[in-house]
């Protein structure tokens, strides 16, 4: 990925600031370290291809001298595994927690380790279980929409709208929305959610984009031009065919959808002529994958960490296990690196809720006491061949982060 159209691309390199983000690649644990970490994947069930090379990260990250050993604990991929990992994790002396996947896994295991007053570093997105004493580092939906608000109204955008499938991960997308207009200080956006199929796609964005409303009054032209019963008429009207309607009543447009669902919708909002340059289109950085459909949609919006910050995780994983990392790793390899800075503390909390934050695999992240996790995010552009482009790099360091 290289610079596009936000200008010159130029990432925080932690270095030696002390001001900055504190990196976590290469870190020792020091002597504060005293007993081991575990980690709650699912390497049986569902998920279980993802947890292996999870597995892997976490273990590159504590391979270190003076690293506490790292504890293996399957959870199966159910609450009810996730609670007897963590209970077995506990038993076997583990002073934090990392995982478990899932946000379902994590509320089960989450009341089991606070019992025992153990902090856990979760990967799962789902802004609803973090609390004290439990990180959610996936990158959350109110993450993703806040930075696609702030690049879209520095663009000058203000009307936002949404299209969002009726699930959970729709409904988190909607109120992250709601909630990031609302702390700029723009009007409510316009929410509509489709329960699938092309049907509800289509009555769901048409409705969204008034299109009766934009495109009747041309109908109506078009049907007395052609009741004239002249030839004249009939040209009139095979032109006025030939219109484009005025653009929808927003301007900026977020949806969900990845899949079959997103390549239908994104069939249906060009029949409806929502798109750029009135309208852009926005989405999950689930986006980020070309598996996801987001190729129909050239030229929308997604946050993802930028590139550059994980070549050196990438460069050591491969070397380690001979082949690249798939993403969602990257959330264990800086749950690792997180884990050295608890261990040099005695595991106390407060050494993981520094105000500078930590510079890790996808860039920075500051962890609050609440359990919600800042991250700096780059905004880019769904690209052709040669991949997405930069729209807007992740601000330096937390001190810079609007």
């Amino acid at each position: 990925m290289g610079p596009g159209e936000g200008g010159p691309y130029s990432p925080y390199s932690a270095g030696g600031a002390t001001s900055g983000p504190e990196s976590l690649a290469g870190l020792g644990a020091g002597q504060g370290a005293s007993g081991p970490v575990a980690i709650l994947l699912p390497f049986s069930g569902r998920y279980a291809a993802v947890a292996e090379p999870m597995f892997q990260a976490a273990e590159l990250a504590l391979s270190g001298p003076g690293a506490p050993p790292l504890l293996k604990q399957d959870t199966g991929g159910t609450p009810q595994g996730a609670a007897a990992a963590v209970q077995a994790a506990l038993r076997s002396g583990a002073r934090l927690i990392l995982g478990p996947l899932t946000a379902p896994e994590t509320n089960a295991a989450a009341s089991v380790a606070a019992a025992s007053g153990v902090p856990m570093l979760a990967f799962t997105n789902d802004p609803a279980v973090a609390r004290p004493g439990v990180w959610t580092l996936g990158i959350t939906p109110g993450e993703q929409v806040r930075n696609l608000v702030g690049a879209a109204q520095r663009q000058g955008r203000t009307r936002f709208a949404a299209l969002l499938p009726d699930s959970a991960f729709g409904r988190l997308m909607a109120q992250a929305l709601a909630d990031a207009t609302r702390a700029a200080a723009l009007p409510p956006p316009a929410i509509r959610f489709h329960s699938g199929g092309m049907a509800s796609i289509n009555q769901t964005a048409r409705a969204l984009s008034d299109y009766a409303g934009r495109w009747g009054p041309i109908e109506r032209k078009m049907r007395e031009a052609r009741a004239s019963g002249t030839a004249a008429g009939r040209r009139e009207a095979a032109a006025l065919r030939k219109s484009v309607p005025p653009p929808p009543p927003f301007d900026a447009l977020l949806l969900a959808d990845t899949g079959v669902a997103l390549e239908e919708l994104s069939a249906v909002l060009a029949y409806y002529v929502v798109g750029p340059p009135s309208v852009r289109i926005m989405g999950p950085a689930l986006w980020a994958d070309p598996a996801s459909g987001s190729r129909h949609l050239p030229g929308a919006w997604f946050v993802q960490p930028a590139s550059d910050s994980r070549a050196g995780f990438v460069s050591a994983y491969t070397q380690r296990y001979g082949n690249p990392p798939p993403g969602i790793a990257d959330l264990a390899y800086d749950a690792g690196g997180l884990a050295l800075v608890a261990a040099r503390a005695g595991y106390g909390a407060d050494a993981l809720t520094q105000a500078r934050g930590f510079s890790g695999a996808d860039g920075w992240l500051v962890l609050l006491a609440d359990g919600h996790v800042r991250r700096g995010l780059g905004v880019f552009a769904v690209g052709g061949p040669s991949g997405p482009r930069l729209v807007q790099p992740p601000p330096v360091s937390p001190g810079a982060a609007v």
